[in-house]
């Protein structure tokens, strides 16, 4: 039986099934031309082929540089000299290059680079498919590395297979996630934040600026070398062990891949690798990416898909990601990259401005991604709405299993901004939160790390500003400062509970970090001040901040002891602007959220039929709040009238108190009292 295609459930797509069915088969026949009879996981093994490959017979290395003429191999072990012995031999017409040499000519730790000759010119340069780069203290230079060490890491956990549940995703960069002022490392992560994370609930950890990139305050998107993990922060056999000790945890640990673009820096880069500038990119106007100072890949090259495609399977396969969030999709697939366009239409899908080569890579990504490892976890940083980016391929999607909502944190901030809570329209606001594609599956968040870096400010920056510096110890109260902690732990909590599918959460901000990111700049005097996390804070029992952490552990225990996420269906139960009372049910769960600055209910009738127990209430003491609700009782719903009747609503009456939310859970009960 075929799945049900998945623009069959918009009948506004019905005028531009044609166009979609036409993408779709330009997939069908790039994968059939890409593998012939054979499949894309074996297709996708340029890793196995191109670099530096240590075997019985000694080291070969390989490149492909179409318009080199000469390549020699330099290193320590030729003195940094072109010499002979280590030139390499061009084998076909497709610009395949190699090297054999015997055991003894390379060992692990050499530093080697490639010296590549074309016509009119020559420039060093770093293999295209290298695994290891390490960067000179003083210089700044980044070098390729041979890396065989004697003993190959062994995996404790070898085939980790993740529980199947909704994601819950703790966002980190390793090199800012420790408290001290310096490069965290992937040890430091694995002993010291991993437990906390673990700790807290999370199944998942989103590792960012894993792929090697020459500017550390790029946050990781300008990459220069795809096949390394990032000798800032350690070795592989480090960044292994941190993935092994996750799984041993059972939380699953995918990356940020980034194949939206790649960075200009051409010593390190692949922007004019063998002299030519269209071996992987664009050599016309959509070369230079416009916005972010860099260059744009040619997705209609094979090579470019045999590259990229290799590269999904390298990270799954060498150490063991659980999937990938993919960066900058929106990017990738217009040829305005999505700027300045506010998709108000569904045209703005179908107009011709899309990059259908770009398309037809993510759904090829993704198949061979979930053929290659069943279990993984692709999230797609889509911010247009592009119907079917989250609809599996065999729908006639592109393969994405979730996308993430970028909406919603954009949708908080200018509301916090913009607009006094006193103010916020409770329809509308839900309305936001829950808006998706019939199709996909969204991944939501309250803020960005965009929102937490400097010249912006996180949702507890914005509601506190300087009283964070002054006002978070527990014996201090303030009117602007209790609004600030209430409403940072609504915010959140129905952020999480109404998400349609996951929640995502950015290092830090879930116990409100005080302090923006900055990272090392000339501006700054090279700092490392602000590129940390201060975990003291949320350890120490007499600030606020351990208030919030605490309500944190809470809210992500919802889904770890409950699976509240799993149930994907959210039901409208009633909003009320003037009261700015909204309620909905989640599966066998009602949650009650009373965003009124300053009015609480009594006996507020909330139209659903059970019996229910407060499982969480944001006004919990060890919360930061007042305990002004009783989390001992019982609730029933019942007919409150003189004289009920059966056709008569039963209404669940609660003493809602000011800026509060509760979370319901249903308990078993033979019928409801009447009263």
């Amino acid at each position: 039986m075929n799945p049900v295609k998945f623009y069959l459930s918009d009948p506004w797509l019905e005028p531009f099934k044609g166009i979609i069915e036409s993408r779709i088969n330009k997939c069908i026949l790039k994968e059939d031309h890409l593998t012939g009879n054979g499949n894309l996981m074996e297709f996708a093994m340029g890793h196995y082929y191109y670099g530096l490959h240590h075997g019985p017979e000694g080291w070969t290395f390989r490149e492909w540089a179409p318009n080199a003429e000469k390549i020699f191999l330099t290193g320590i072990f030729s003195d940094w000299k072109e010499k002979p012995s280590f030139k390499l031999n061009r084998i076909n017409e497709y610009g395949d290059w190699e090297i054999k040499l015997p055991p003894d000519s390379l060992k692990h730790g050499d530093l080697y680079k490639l010296s590549v000759h074309w016509k009119g010119g020559k420039g060093e340069r770093i293999p295209s498919y290298a695994t290891r780069l390490v960067q000179d203290e003083n210089t700044k230079i980044f070098t390729s590395q041979v890396w065989y060490p004697e003993t190959p890491y062994k995996w404790k956990i070898k085939d980790f297979r993740a529980e199947v549940t909704a994601p819950v995703i703790y966002e980190a960069h390793i090199g800012m996630a420790t408290s001290e002022e310096k490069i965290g490392s992937y040890s430091e992560f694995a002993s010291k934040v991993l437990p906390l994370i673990v700790k807290d609930g999370y199944n998942t950890i989103q590792l960012m600026a894993i792929q090697e990139h020459p500017f550390y305050g790029s946050f990781g998107y300008h990459v220069s070398s795809f096949f390394a993990a990032s000798s800032r922060f350690g070795t592989p056999e480090d960044l292994k062990a941190l993935i092994d000790k996750a799984h041993e945890s059972g939380v699953r640990v995918i990356m940020d891949l980034v194949h939206s673009h790649s960075v200009k820096n051409v010593n390190e880069g692949l922007g004019l690798f063998d002299g030519s500038p269209g071996q992987y990119f664009h050599t016309n106007e959509r070369r230079n990416h416009i916005a972010w100072d860099s260059l744009c890949f040619d997705y209609g090259k094979d090579n470019v898909m045999h590259f990229l495609l290799s590269n999904c399977r390298y990270w799954l396969e060498e150490y063991k990601f659980d999937g990938f969030r993919f960066d900058g999709i929106t990017s990738m697939i217009y040829y305005n990259h999505g700027l300045e366009k506010s998709f108000t239409a569904y045209n703005d899908y179908f107009d011709g401005g899309q990059d259908e080569d770009a398309l037809v890579y993510l759904y090829l990504a993704n198949k061979m991604i979930h053929e290659f490892k069943p279990g993984a976890l692709t999230v797609a940083e889509e911010m247009s709405g592009m119907p079917g980016i989250a609809a599996d391929t065999s729908r006639q999607g592109y393969g994405f299993d979730y996308r993430l909502s970028m909406g919603v944190p954009d949708f908080w901030i200018k509301l916090v901004k913009d607009t006094p809570d006193e103010n916020w329209d409770m329809s509308h606001l839900i309305h936001e939160l829950t808006q998706h594609r019939p199709e996909e599956r969204i991944i939501s968040y309250c803020e960005s790390h965009d929102q937490a870096l400097v010249g912006d400010k996180t949702l507890i920056f914005r509601m506190l500003d300087a009283e964070m510096y002054t006002g978070m110890a527990k014996t201090y109260h303030s009117f602007s400062m209790d609004r600030g902690i209430a409403l940072h732990k609504m915010i959140r909590l129905l952020t999480f509970s109404a998400s349609g599918g996951g929640y995502l959460n950015f290092m830090g901000n879930e116990f409100g970090h005080p302090e923006w990111i900055d990272f090392p700049r000339e501006g700054n005097n090279w700092s490392y001040k602000y590129a940390r996390r201060q975990w003291n804070l949320a350890l120490n029992e007499d600030l606020k901040y351990s208030f919030l952490l605490n309500f944190d552990n809470a809210m992500i225990r919802l889904h770890k002891e409950f699976r509240i996420l799993d149930d994907l269906y959210v039901n409208r139960i009633y909003d009320n602007n003037y009261d700015k009372v909204i309620a909905f049910s989640r599966g066998e769960f009602v949650l009650v959220f009373n965003f009124h600055p300053t009015n609480s209910f009594t006996d507020y009738g909330i139209p659903v039929k059970g019996k229910f127990k407060i499982i969480l209430d944001s006004d919990d003491p060890g919360f930061g709040g007042f305990d002004r609700v009783n989390r001992n009782s019982y609730y029933t719903s019942t007919r409150k009238a003189a004289k009920p009747t059966l056709d008569q609503p039963f209404y669940l009456y609660l003493y809602l108190p000011s800026r509060c939310a509760l979370v319901l859970k249903r308990e078993t009960v033979k019928r409801a009292i009447d009263i």
